[in-house]
């Protein structure tokens, strides 16, 4: 069961949020799980996804929308994103989302579940705090630019103006130009060539599952391989016929992952299947 979609304050923002589970914000009896969107993503963009896990693992979830997306505060029009946004977004908006929830973390480690800019926010959130989490996902994740990025977004920037896409993504977001903008114009920077999180992946201390698609779009398996080789214990997981939404193009066989990944590596009962 999800709760409505709710906001909160921090920082002089508005941050759209929503629970998963039965009073999932007021329960410390189950395991919680935070999930982080795409580039393009929100709350409501994930659909039921997160509803389907969390029943699957018995967990609790919290969805929420960054600044500039979905319900949250739009990004102003004449604000730049720097190329350290997604740094800023796992060292200071995520933690302060959580405190202004009343997540006590001192009480109980989180998990994250990341997805293409917020799984690179959930690997930068992991080194940045590491006794706070249990364990990440990250699906699709970004550890340094490709060509094959660049290209996808120069693309998907010519699908917004002349295909469409502009219309099909604005019923996600209050502000549809100020969620596209925001990332397009981070990612196209030339400076962003240079952006890379690898140097932080030696902080990261809890186990990783990372879920790359063969087909993707977006990134090669070079992307999940240098996680793979920097943080001990990572699990990867390639999936064919799958780009670069592995929940959505592959749905049962990522929950499916998900569930043996947290009982082989937590020595937990696994999770009936699908």
């Amino acid at each position: 069961m999800s709760a409505p979609s709710r906001t909160v304050a921090i920082a002089g923002l508005e941050i759209e949020y929503q629970w998963i589970g039965a009073d999932a914000g007021r329960s410390d009896s189950a395991p919680l799980m935070v999930f982080l969107h795409e580039g393009l993503g929100s709350t409501s963009m994930w659909k039921d996804f997160p509803a389907r896990l969390c029943q699957t693992l018995g967990f609790r979830g919290l969805v929420y929308s960054r600044p500039g997306y979905g319900r949250s505060t739009p990004r102003a029009a004449s604000e730049r994103w720097s190329t350290d946004f997604m740094h800023r977004q796992a060292i200071e908006v995520l933690p302060a989302l959580l405190e202004a929830l009343g997540v006590e973390q001192s009480r109980q480690r989180l998990w994250l579940f990341g997805h293409s800019d917020g799984a690179s926010i959930a690997l930068l959130y992991a080194a940045g705090f590491p006794d706070r989490l249990a364990g990440a996902v990250v699906l699709a994740p970004h550890s340094f630019v490709e060509d094959i990025a660049i290209s996808s977004i120069e693309r998907t920037c010519d699908a917004y103006a002349n295909q469409g896409l502009r219309a099909r993504l604005a019923r996600w977001h209050d502000d549809v130009d100020s969620a596209f903008h925001g990332w397009s114009q981070a990612w196209l920077d030339p400076a962003f060539r240079d952006w890379t999180l690898i140097p932080e992946l030696e902080s990261i201390r809890c186990p990783l599952l990372a879920i790359q698609g063969i087909d993707d779009e977006y990134g090669t398996m070079a992307q999940i391989a240098i996680i793979e080789r920097s943080v001990p214990g990572t699990t990867v997981l390639a999936l064919d016929a799958c780009g670069h939404s592995p929940h959505r193009d592959q749905t049962d066989a990522v929950i499916g992952a998900v569930g043996r990944w947290i009982a082989t590596t937590f020595n937990t009962p696994a999770p009936p299947p699908q």
